[in-house]
């Protein structure tokens, strides 16, 4: 075997060991297919991962995972690398919640201790020169994210008080998370189980007023993201729907209010 040839199969399997510690369970077919090779040869890799003791675990109709707890930092990261993190810094930066923004620099901090010093020049540099054109005030709106994320991942259920812009003093509510997206008003959202309205609630966290996670775990929701989104769909054209039957009903009232005789007097009924 040539010398780059060992070089070549040194990095692959470098990135096969990050691949299994990126991902919950790994399937040999995805592994054949990213590093374009046979399946044979992946079978290979993974016995080659294993005599250097890392503990591979194969899972019946899932694939393979490594042993829980088992971490090693990345070995380097390239420059593309490097730079893509110094704009996801800073785009986390004008986000509009103050505890995500916390956790992240807190886990941007570890990446940055890995970089060579010629990466964190080059990396500093491109972070004085990198501006993200919104939020321009940096204002934060609120400071709840990473306890709801929490909730989500944990299926724990959350009390809040929630204040509506329509309202004057906050509504309690117990809520079941489901899912969290950003608007395109740049405010963070949570989708979720409302058992003060019994059914799917979106609420804005900058809303929120007060946030106290109940330590009371919830059943899962058998809906997928998938099935909601659908939902969401169908709700929508149904809306549209009504909105264009009432303005044709309209038309075709007006059209035969113009038929009528005495127009002027029937149509002060249609302002």
């Amino acid at each position: 075997m040539a010398y780059t040839d060992n070089i070549s199969r040194l990095s692959r399997l470098t990135a096969i060991h990050l691949k299994l510690q990126s991902n919950l369970f790994v399937s040999v077919e995805q592994l054949a297919e990213q590093f374009n090779i046979s399946i044979r040869t992946v079978y290979r890799d993974l016995a080659a991962l294993e005599q250097a003791n890392v503990p591979i675990i194969a899972v019946e109709g899932k694939g393979y995972t490594l042993i829980d707890g088992y971490k090693i930092p990345p070995v380097m990261f390239t420059e593309s690398e490097a730079n893509a993190l110094i704009f996801a810094e800073k785009m986390m930066a004008k986000t509009k919640d103050e505890s995500l923004i916390n956790e992240f620099n807190k886990a941007i901090e570890k990446v940055k201790a890995v970089l060579r010093k010629d990466q964190k020049t080059k990396a500093d540099f491109l972070s004085n020169r990198t501006i993200i054109g919104k939020n321009w005030q940096n204002q934060k709106t609120s400071n709840f994210l990473s306890t709801v994320q929490h909730a989500l991942t944990n299926f724990e259920v959350l009390k809040i008080g929630y204040l509506k812009e329509s309202d004057t003093n906050p509504i309690v509510r117990e809520i079941e998370p489901f899912a969290i997206y950003h608007s395109f008003s740049e405010d963070w959202i949570v989708v979720a189980w409302c058992r003060l309205r019994t059914e799917f609630r979106n609420f804005r966290i900058d809303r929120m007023k007060t946030v106290v996670c109940l330590h009371e775990n919830f059943s899962p929701h058998k809906m997928t993201m998938e099935e909601y989104g659908e939902i969401q769909r169908k709700k929508y054209i149904d809306k549209n729907s009504l909105e264009n039957t009432t303005n044709i009903t309209h038309k075709s009232c007006f059209d035969e209010v113009n038929n009528d005789t005495n127009k002027t007097a029937v149509l002060r009924k249609f302002p």
